[in-house]
């Protein structure tokens, strides 16, 4: 499951170390944006773990929302162009037999270039 956390005084904490150690659950860090005072990550976390995690992490002053759907496709805007799938990083989109565009959103890390690219603005980041 997706989980976004957001850290800001504690930016130069070991949130995710702590978060890992407390909980001994495996995460991964799909995308991480930190700066001087603040910072957004994008976590993968196993499902049955979420609540856990999200709890150590609140712990720390940090906020969490998970996301069931981390992008969204208005299947009344896509018109299947494929755009998506020559500009995605981690292969979210490909072209079915019949030359729809499938999603898997799992694999999505949140990085906009999807959005940015789709010539009828059809998809859209969730931030929670």
């Amino acid at each position: 499951m997706k989980m976004v956390i957001h850290v800001s005084s504690a930016v130069h904490d070991p949130v995710i170390a702590r978060a890992i150690l407390e909980t001994g659950v495996e995460i991964n860090v799909d995308r991480a944006n930190i700066d001087a005072t603040s910072g957004e990550i994008v976590l993968e976390v196993p499902a049955d773990s979420c609540a856990r995690v999200a709890t150590a992490f609140k712990r720390q002053g940090a906020s969490v929302s998970v996301l069931e759907h981390p992008i969204i496709r208005d299947e009344d805007e896509c018109v299947h162009c494929g755009v998506c799938i020559s500009v995605c990083p981690v292969h979210v989109f490909s072209f079915e037999d019949d030359w729809s565009v499938a999603m898997d959103e799992s694999k999505c890390i949140q990085c906009g270039t999807c959005v940015t690219a789709c010539p009828h603005a059809a998809l859209m980041v969730m931030s929670e």
